[in-house]
């Protein structure tokens, strides 16, 4: 409770969005099912104050400039909560402010994950996997999520269990295509899988 009021008392909202989260008046599901744009992080904040962060990569950008050769960091992060994810990424001249700007734009693309268990050896109508198959991609990485049984555990890359475990979901197969090995395009091909549950579910 105190965390929450020292965001109050330190921010002063500058949407309607924000004005209605200090009231008390919106919630965070009432949010994504009026598809509300959410324009400042600290609404995430309040409305998600179990959200968890993870940095997925840190890697330095070279750029040779009229000047000489400017390097920068570009960070990559996920946070999530039971049932909530986001990806964001960032550059900067140091690290720690390169990892601030990702967490706070990865708290702006947070999105509801739709998860059930579409798997016919189980059906147990729990939560703990995808209610159906899912694809995503980014550039040239292409991934497949396919609903497991209960004890299946991740059966996945780990830079995949890492998105996964903090969306909430606990037992998945999957099958990824393309150059893998960059981590940041499997990282947000995951969070597209993710994000277009959606819109299947909208189409069935």
């Amino acid at each position: 409770m105190s965390r929450l009021r020292n965001i109050d008392e330190k921010w002063v909202p500058k949407t309607k969005l924000g004005e209605l989260v200090v009231q008390g008046l919106i919630t965070i599901d009432k949010i994504y099912q009026n598809n509300l744009v959410v324009k400042e992080k600290e609404i995430i904040d309040i409305l998600l104050p179990q959200l968890r962060e993870a940095v997925v990569t840190i890697k330095m950008i070279q750029k040779m400039t009229a000047s000489g050769q400017r390097s920068r960091f570009k960070a990559v992060v996920i946070v999530g909560a039971d049932g909530f994810l986001g990806v964001g990424a960032s550059k900067s001249k140091e690290v720690g402010p390169a990892i601030r700007k990702a967490i706070d734009r990865a708290k702006l693309a947070v999105v509801p994950v739709l998860r059930g268990c579409g798997s016919k050896e189980c059906g147990c109508g729990g939560t703990h996997s995808v209610p159906f198959r899912i694809q995503g991609k980014c550039g040239s990485v292409r991934i497949r999520l396919m609903p497991a049984p209960v004890g299946v555990g991740l059966a996945c890359a780990d830079k995949v269990k890492q998105v996964l475990r903090l969306a909430g979901i606990e037992d998945i197969w999957s099958k990824t295509y393309g150059d893998t090995r960059t981590s940041e395009n499997l990282v947000k091909a995951t969070f597209d899988a993710l994000k277009n549950a959606h819109k299947l579910n909208f189409n069935l």
